[in-house]
């Protein structure tokens, strides 16, 4: 089992897809329900960061989830709206330090990909980002998701084809970069995910996407680490009620 007497400390770290929009439940609401099943778990969610995105705000200002019981301890983390790895590795040291986080539960790339770098920049990133963040602990622990590419790869090849690439070179860093002090796990795309059917606008998961990102990090420390799980989908009707998100207007990541 992961974690210590006190505890697993849970940073989230991520992008649009993590951070979430006014009205969305995200992924790490969805998370945090696993986690409240089995009662006894010890945990914590970290992270300088509670807020979603406000889309009419163009800003991070936004306490408006979808559930009013999440509760505000729970919200913790750091990902931002356009925010990707080039962002957040010069941040991850401190973020760890401050925060006390053993494990990184981490979405980066596809905004990456999508608007500043390419994919062997992107991997660079990607190891320079596991340094810093074991510069602040040696024995941190992350999973990473892969890039789940969104609707732009469906007419754009070259963009499907560097989600691809950065994505086998994703799996190069966690195979060179692992180590028994500090375990990196890849996590799988989620089997089946959609995204005509588990997003709301081609990027963003909905209901159905949020329940599929939060099983693949469960699933993933589950298997390696022994966390409480597997994950649990609930029944089709109550998984794709939508939060109010679900009839926003297209956005990038």
């Amino acid at each position: 089992m992961i974690g210590d007497d006190d505890g697993m400390r849970f940073l989230p770290v991520g992008d649009s897809m993590t951070i979430g929009a006014t009205g969305d439940f995200t992924w790490r609401y969805r998370f945090w329900q696993h986690l409240e099943s089995h009662p006894g778990l010890p945990y914590e969610f970290v992270g300088p960061r509670t807020a979603l995105y406000d889309k009419e705000a163009n800003a991070p200002l936004s306490h408006a989830y979808a559930d009013p019981a999440f509760p505000p301890a729970a919200r913790r983390h750091l990902s931002g709206w356009g925010e990707g790895w080039l962002h957040m590795a010069p941040v991850i040291a401190d973020a760890v330090r401050e925060t006390g986080a053993d494990v990184l539960l981490v979405s980066l790339g596809l905004i990456d990909l999508g608007f500043y770098t390419d994919a062997e920049q992107t991997a660079a990133n990607a190891r320079a980002f596991i340094a810093a963040a074991r510069t602040a602990d040696p024995r941190v622990r992350m999973v990473l998701l892969p890039v789940i590419p969104n609707v732009r790869a469906e007419t754009d090849a070259l963009f499907a084809a560097s989600c691809a690439h950065f994505n086998d070179l994703l799996a190069e860093a966690v195979a060179d970069l692992d180590t028994a002090a500090s375990p990196i796990l890849l996590a799988s795309r989620p089997p089946g995910y959609d995204i005509h059917t588990d997003t709301y606008d081609g990027t963003h998961p909905g209901p159905t996407g949020e329940h599929l990102l939060a099983a693949a990090f469960t699933d993933a420390m589950h298997r390696a680490w022994g966390l409480p799980g597997p994950y649990v989908m609930p029944p089709a009707s109550s998984a794709t009620v939508p939060g109010p998100a679900a009839e926003a207007q297209p956005l990038p990541v």
